[in-house]
């Protein structure tokens, strides 16, 4: 398959350090240059391609603007492409929570003509083909029997995985959190992890709980947000405690959701909330399913709510989600939920009463 591609950027430089990574590859074709988001809207209308390189910050309608406007339009992949990712960090999310998929840093050119960057670049670049071509997801995460010696999590835990669209849909969810909310939440979100710090930070702005990086050792803590903060794989050991662990290697999206959802459905021993957001592809439906499997309440936002309704139509195929919600509606579930696990009354809101 040849991946057509456009191209929105005001910076010459930059687009020309676009297009040479961009024809440098055979499996790509160059589409089209645009020079703000405005003329990246046109082109896609008379010549829409499969993915578009967007920049962010551009004269007249910025990347932001024709980022959701263009995945409202079209099924066009996008990916924000922009040198100032680290600067305009609250721009990016809103571009990912608009419909864009991913993020990278602008490959710079040097002195010889090479990109700097580059190989980061393709390999996003890949990983969205993959997608687009409905690649399955392999589910499974390695034996970690071996890990640790078993000991009982106790603290009630919502479970949520995202990919496109996530940033704004998790920033909805957890506007509506009270400081004391009584339950931990883990997060992991499909986003590089070059920005994760800033989109941890970003989130910790949006609501009233603690929200910071998952790191190695860490247990599940009442009142606060861990969020998966690196390219490998989130899990939960034997013991109760969070790591991470690089296999399985041959995923689409790393962190997967699946490899999450996995290993709570065997090692959290209290029956708690799994949560599946927008996304395009499959990832976290068969995980969610695991968790039901278990007795979990299992979640997914509504098709009509959804920036890419992808890995929640997946989770629907296969039964993994006991309701099925519009997303405005997802935090408010989640507090009553938080709340029956003090009162005794969670059977009940898990049995639909």
């Amino acid at each position: 398959m040849t991946l057509r591609i456009g191209i929105a950027n005001d910076s010459i430089m930059a687009a020309e350090s676009l297009r040479r990574v961009v024809e440098s590859e055979d499996r790509y074709q160059l589409a089209w240059i645009a020079a703000d988001g405005q003329e990246a809207l046109d082109r896609c209308r008379t010549d829409c391609p499969d993915l578009v390189l967007m920049d962010l910050i551009m004269p007249g309608m910025d990347g932001v603007a024709a980022t959701r406007t263009i995945s409202a339009e079209f099924e066009c992949a996008i990916l924000v492409v922009t040198a100032s990712i680290d600067s305009h960090a609250g721009k990016v999310f809103e571009a990912m929570g608009a419909g864009a998929l991913d993020a990278v840093n602008t490959p710079i050119l040097g002195e010889t003509g090479h990109a700097e960057g580059r190989d980061n670049l393709i390999r996003k670049i890949d990983t969205i083909a993959t997608l687009l071509r409905g690649a399955p997801y392999l589910r499974g995460i390695p034996d970690i029997a071996t890990m640790h010696d078993k000991s009982g999590a106790v603290t009630p835990v919502i479970a949520i995985g995202a990919s496109t669209g996530g940033p704004s849909a998790l920033r909805e969810i957890l506007c509506d959190m009270p400081p004391d909310l009584g339950v931990a939440i883990a997060i992991v979100q499909h986003v590089d992890q070059q920005f994760a710090a800033s989109f941890t930070s970003w989130l910790n702005d949006q609501t009233a709980l603690l929200v910071r990086t998952a790191e190695p050792g860490d247990r599940l803590e009442a009142n606060t947000v861990l969020v998966c903060g690196r390219e490998d794989h989130l899990i939960m050991t034997r013991s109760g405690t969070l790591n991470y662990r690089a296999e399985p290697k041959n995923l689409a999206y790393r962190p997967s959701v699946d490899v999450f959802f996995d290993s709570l459905a065997q090692y959290h021993t209290f029956q708690s909330v799994g949560v599946l957001l927008t996304g395009m592809g499959r990832d976290g439906a068969a995980g969610l399913k695991a968790l039901r499997d278990r007795a979990w309440l299992t979640l997914a936002q509504d098709q009509q709510t959804c920036a890419v309704y992808g890995m929640p139509k997946a989770a629907k195929e296969l039964d993994a989600a006991q309701e099925i919600l519009p997303l405005e509606e997802i935090g408010q579930r989640l507090i009553r939920w938080a709340s029956s696990t003090s009162t005794g009354t969670y059977k009940q809101l898990q049995n639909g009463n």
